[in-house]
């Protein structure tokens, strides 16, 4: 599914712009590495809260994460 494979290289992009690790995505988001990881692959549909909640940590809308829009928008990031 092309969405998924978007939002996986959207949360990497922005994971690294950050300077987090794949680890510590995991720990905010209190679910395995290896959870996280196939979230990064695209291999794994996320639930609706967890896409919200991605979008708030990183400052951009859902839209964005989702591939609909390449327009960040959203609130500032933490």
């Amino acid at each position: 599914m092309e969405t998924l494979k978007i939002l996986g290289e959207r949360l990497q992009q922005l994971r690294k712009e950050q300077g987090l690790k794949q680890k510590d995505m995991a720990e905010i988001l209190d679910v395995t590495l290896r959870h996280y990881q196939r979230m990064e692959q695209g291999n794994v549909n996320i639930p609706t809260l967890t896409l919200c909640a991605l979008a708030d940590r990183f400052g951009v809308t859902t839209d964005y994460l989702l591939g609909r829009s390449e327009d960040r928008g959203g609130p500032p990031a933490p």
